[in-house]
């Protein structure tokens, strides 16, 4: 199974914000949508970096709430580790854990299609995991 798969699954939204807008509209942004990260986009569409909720808490310690008023490039995670569609799910186990992130963005044609969480690769492994035990269950019962 490959990344193009799971965004089958899961969907292609991507949720962005600009990096002159401030964490707290991020902050606003994550909170409303239920999710832990956003991907910052330039006003070209570029990828210019990812905003997680581990940014935020590290800015939080660094200014404290003053830090909600800075712009999330201060914040961001600039030095963006992608995958592409194509990329196989245990490639992208190894890039999260070996990064020690937990999403990481799709990207094709420097456009970003998809944004891929450790949940969603959990959930694969999961039902790829349901899906192995329930043939087995039924090669036995046939056998």
């Amino acid at each position: 199974m490959n990344v193009e798969q799971l965004l089958g699954d899961k969907g292609r939204e991507v949720i962005s914000v600009q990096p002159h807008r401030t964490l707290g509209e991020a902050v606003k942004t994550l909170s409303e949508k239920r999710i832990g990260a956003v991907v910052v986009m330039g006003a070209d569409g570029a990828l210019v970096g990812i905003l997680s909720e581990r940014d935020i808490i590290r800015a939080l310690g660094e200014s404290g709430a003053a830090a909600l008023d800075s712009p999330v490039s201060r914040a961001m995670t600039a030095k963006v580790v992608t995958c592409r569609a194509q990329t196989s799910v245990d490639e992208l186990m190894e890039i999260m854990t070996s990064g020690r992130f937990r999403h990481v963005p799709v990207v094709e044609n420097s456009r970003v299609v998809g944004l891929v969480s450790i949940g969603d690769v959990v959930k694969h492994r999961v039902a790829a995991i349901e899906a192995e035990s329930r043939a087995m269950r039924d090669y036995i019962a046939m056998a």
